[in-house]
């Protein structure tokens, strides 16, 4: 069995459940030699070190630590969490700067543009708890 498979609409990782927390699961995901040759493997993150953590909430306690499981991530989470992430602040930014060229001074209205993605990803921190039921990720035992 690959260490990724690709689904319609989601990908499986395996991986070994590394920590248990009270609501939470670490799960390593292994290195994949399958990697090279995705066409995703620049967006995915996965393949850019040797092991990759993810956070999934704890819905069941069967679960042991150590064991063998399939992480699923769907697909179009993988597309809103780009958007929340990297489009909608460079959005922020970029009208920020268009506004604010208007009626400041081109360097301050490029600082200005700069500085408002400091309470933005502040706001992203503090929903992180939302954020992680927004965008859930499934395990799977093997």
């Amino acid at each position: 069995m690959s260490s990724i498979q690709k689904n319609k609409d989601s990908f499986i990782h395996s991986g070994t459940i590394s920590k248990i927390n009270r609501d939470t699961i670490i799960v390593s995901l292994e290195q994949n030699i399958h990697c090279e040759s995705c066409r995703a493997k620049a967006t995915c993150g996965i393949s850019d070190s040797d092991t990759k953590e993810v956070e999934v909430l704890n819905l069941n306690d069967s679960f042991n630590l150590n064991e063998k499981v399939n992480v699923v991530l769907k697909k179009t989470l993988g597309l809103k969490a780009m958007f929340w992430a990297y489009v909608f602040p460079f959005i922020l930014m970029f009208l920020t700067l268009i506004i604010a060229s208007g009626f400041l001074k081109e360097w301050v209205a490029g600082l200005l543009s700069l500085c408002v993605l400091i309470p933005y990803y502040l706001l992203l921190y503090f929903l992180k708890n939302s954020l992680k039921k927004a965008f859930k990720i499934s395990i799977i035992k093997i």
